[in-house]
């Protein structure tokens, strides 16, 4: 059951949900802007008033991508496995009307408060499903869509299954010849979660680039890179420019600097993958 607490002239949504308590939180900000928590963990920002607004670090990475897999207007087919508040689904839809996508979100009850707190558009093609990312995504027909997006998290961790080699093919099989699959990684000091999950992309994948914050890079903090990968070529010189002008400037790596930086790393399988880090205390303030 929700609950309300007043913040700002509006209520925040407090409820608990299959994976913890979730909040809802306005942004005093914007009129119609909401962050939404998760044991008190940032998880998503949307803004109903402007879906293209994106308020996270990494989610403006993830809009780069989505921005330079197809020109703004042409529709795309997109999976995302982790749903939130449904930020990036969004995000597609309002910028290439006409798109399909499907997402998966294992927390029902926290898709269900997402529905009725942060409605879709009536015309968007986004069809929501529960269940498992991984058990989803195999029912899925061979080259069908264009872009996965990785970022389901169980709390703040990504779960085991959804790091192995073994997952990473059913992405790809998933995925059409020239389609990209894009994850949202969580790493500290040291980054060897990172590090393994760039060798565990390039043991499947022939291209890989990473987008994120020299910081996380060098293991100096706890934060969100986003790795992109495929079997053709990346627009790493775009992806460059677009990072480097973010309100919190990125870098994008590829190439032997990638090499380099994943060396003597091994891939993940099903057989040694554990969750990613949880976040050290007092991450999220």
């Amino acid at each position: 059951m929700a609950r309300g607490s007043r913040r700002r002239g509006r209520e925040a949504v407090v409820a608990e949900v299959g994976q913890g308590t979730a909040s809802l939180v306005p942004d005093p900000e914007r009129p119609r802007g909401w962050s939404l928590l998760l044991d008190e963990a940032p998880q998503s920002y949307v803004d109903l008033d402007d879906p293209t607004h994106l308020g996270f670090e990494y989610q403006h990475r993830l809009g780069h991508v989505v921005d330079l897999l197809a020109p703004p207007g042409r529709p795309v087919r997109a999976v995302h496995l982790g749903g939130g508040a449904l930020t990036l689904a969004r995000y597609v839809a309002a910028t290439r009307p006409r798109s399909t996508q499907q997402v998966v979100e294992v927390d029902t009850e926290l898709t269900r408060l997402v529905r009725t707190h942060l409605p879709l558009e009536g015309p968007w093609r986004i069809r929501v499903r529960g269940g498992d990312a991984r058990e989803v995504l195999e029912r899925l027909p061979q080259g069908w869509a264009d872009l996965v997006i990785g970022d389901a998290f169980g709390g703040a961790r990504t779960p085991a299954h959804l790091t192995s080699v073994e997952f990473l093919h059913e992405v790809r099989r998933v995925l059409r010849p020239a389609g990209w699959y894009a994850a949202n990684i969580a790493d500290g000091a040291p980054p060897d979660h990172l590090r393994a999950q760039v060798a565990t992309a390039a043991a499947v994948f022939t291209t890989r680039c990473l987008l994120t914050d020299p910081a996380v890079l060098r293991g100096r903090r706890f934060g969100n890179s986003v790795l992109l990968a495929a079997d053709g070529p990346l627009p790493v010189a775009e992806l460059t420019r677009l990072t480097a002008g973010d309100p919190y400037p990125g870098r994008v790596e590829a190439g032997r600097f990638l090499e380099e930086f994943a060396q003597g790393a091994e891939a993940v399988t099903d057989a040694t993958a554990t969750a990613s880090p949880a976040p050290p205390e007092g991450t999220f303030g």
